[in-house]
């Protein structure tokens, strides 16, 4: 790897204290040669998309959060002030809330409850765990985030006594998704058998006349929160979505805001080498053959960016993760995506990495600036920060003795601004590298489809009730699925049951034989 490579292809913003190092991926000035025309076209597409185009044509909507940064490049003067207006209720709102003006039953609320699934949150826990501080932090925050009865149990015995100094926020677009409908069900239940008014430590954050705002209104909730057509769960962070738990954490929101900005005006270049984003969406393209032939590992050695991954698996492979392409031919398009933290990741996968099949790219996160406070030596001369740099060059070099090609990301600290930076880098990515393989980023119909199987699910299981509650005797499986008319597919029938004689409030059990020949009755 010589030096005259690395400074060619190692580009610098000093002015963001960011930069990325491309120089470890094997390509060559004819690959971007052949890239330029491409390029163009993606450019012009992002353009197209933040003067307010129809980017997502399948659901008719414009895609708008560049605009949340930067409102006064919105396409419209009502989209403009529905912005500015949201973002200074956020702030007026969580001002309140921190001086005691708004409070719960037993006082000033001192934990936030978040309420919701996906980017809804996964962009506002990745923000929390990266930027918050038990010294700093205004409340304490805690997340349902499925709709895992047991993982309910988890939180909620954390939170104790404590509901009446609890705000939750329920957050979703239709307040029809399962997830956090089941979530704020259970906790209204939990709410009420302390004897207190869920309504009165609450807001939503949804869309206006949505299901969940009329329930907001019906109920009383403190207040409500906007979410816009125009933006999608995955890019979320810098709507409400993200800035509400954020702001009430005590974390600078206008400093994420303002790294986001920046890293957006730097990635709005026409220039294959100059734009940061552009950039590492070409690496994508060349390390993947444009169909996804290699998976991303994504490596932050730092700890507070533990969970920049599982945001990024939700951004990425749900965005280019499409079975047609905007011509509505079958591509199946799509990168995977993993990581967990330098260096615990050297004392597991790493050694696949180096020694294992290469089906894969890495992205290394470097931060530079170990923590706020002086580091004691830890050996001589060295403090355990410079372990976990050393580590950092020391993987990547034993990668590349392998062949084994890497893209590192510098940022100068972990703070708002830089962890803006880190999130409107990846999301111009994500757009440009739709616009080389041709999809549409922006919507989601598998996970859609999805959400109708597990529907049908359980109306199969309401059935299966039935039909046991109406028997004379015990049923075997085969007996109820040709009763309930699924004979072809015996296995769900199967596996509900098992479902339902583990939950002995089902009343379900098994009454003679076992496996696949047992017979099932229900407690009258």
């Amino acid at each position: 790897m010589s030096w005259e490579r690395f400074k060619k292809y190692c580009v610098g913003l000093e002015g963001l204290g960011f930069s990325i190092d491309v120089s470890r991926v094997d390509f060559d000035e004819a690959f971007l040669g052949a890239m330029e025309a491409p390029m163009r076209e993606a450019f012009a597409s992002m353009k197209a998309l933040e003067a307010g185009a129809i980017a997502n044509p399948d659901e008719n909507r414009m895609v708008g959060h560049y605009w949340l940064r930067t409102p006064s490049l919105a396409p419209t003067p009502e989209i403009r002030g529905q912005i500015e207006g949201a973002l200074s209720k956020i702030k007026e709102f969580a001002r309140k809330v921190h001086s005691g003006e708004i409070c719960g039953s037993a006082g000033k609320f001192e934990n936030l409850l978040c309420i919701g699934i996906g980017g809804s949150a996964l962009g506002p826990q990745f923000v929390s765990e990266a930027l918050g501080s038990p010294k700093s932090d205004k409340m304490k925050v805690f997340f349902l985030d499925n709709t895992d009865p047991d993982g309910y149990d988890v939180v909620f015995d954390k939170l104790g006594d404590s509901l009446g100094k609890t705000l939750a926020i329920v957050t979703s677009k239709s307040g029809g998704t399962p997830e956090p409908r089941n979530a704020m069900v259970e906790a209204i239940s939990r709410w009420e058998a302390a004897g207190l008014d869920f309504a009165k430590h609450a807001v939503a954050t949804t869309g206006e006349g949505s299901q969940l705002y009329n329930f907001a209104k019906q109920k009383g909730f403190i207040d409500e929160f906007p979410m816009w057509d125009w933006v999608g769960g995955r890019t979320s962070e810098f709507a409400a979505v993200g800035l509400l738990p954020a702001a009430l954490q005590g974390i600078d929101i206008d400093s994420l805001l303002r790294g986001a900005s920046e890293m957006d005006a730097a990635t709005r270049v026409e220039s294959l080498l100059g734009n940061p984003s552009a950039l590492l969406s070409l690496m994508w393209y060349k390390c993947t053959g444009g169909k996804g032939l290699k998976d991303m590992v994504i490596l932050p050695y730092k700890d507070r960016l533990l969970l920049f991954s599982r945001y990024l698996q939700q951004l990425i492979m749900e965005s280019l993760g499409k079975e047609l392409n905007l011509k509505g031919e079958r591509v199946e398009q799509g990168i995977s995506v993993f990581g967990n933290k330098g260096s615990t990741d050297q004392h597991a996968y790493v050694q696949q990495l180096r020694d294992g099949v290469n089906n894969f790219f890495v992205t290394f996160i470097e931060v530079l600036k170990d923590r706020e406070c002086f580091s004691p030596d830890v050996s001589d001369g060295a403090t355990s920060g410079d372990y976990l740099h050393a580590f950092m060059l020391g993987t990547r070099k034993a990668l590349s003795e392998k062949n084994r090609e890497s893209i590192t990301i510098t940022v100068k600290d972990c703070s708002a601004y830089s962890v803006g930076l880190l999130i409107a880098l990846y999301e111009r990515a994500v757009g440009f590298y739709a616009s080389l393989v041709g999809i549409n980023a922006y919507h989601q119909p598998g996970v859609e489809a999805g959400k109708k199987a597990a529907s049908s699910i359980l109306s199969i299981n309401a059935k299966i009730l039935s039909v046991l509650e109406r028997a004379n005797g015990a049923m075997s499986i085969d007996e109820i699925a040709e009763e309930i008319k699924l004979e072809n597919d015996k296995q769900i029938v199967f596996k509900l049951l098992s479902h339902l004689i583990s939950n002995e409030q089902f009343g379900v059990a098994v009454h003679s034989g076992s496996g696949f020949d047992a017979k099932f009755i229900k407690g009258k």
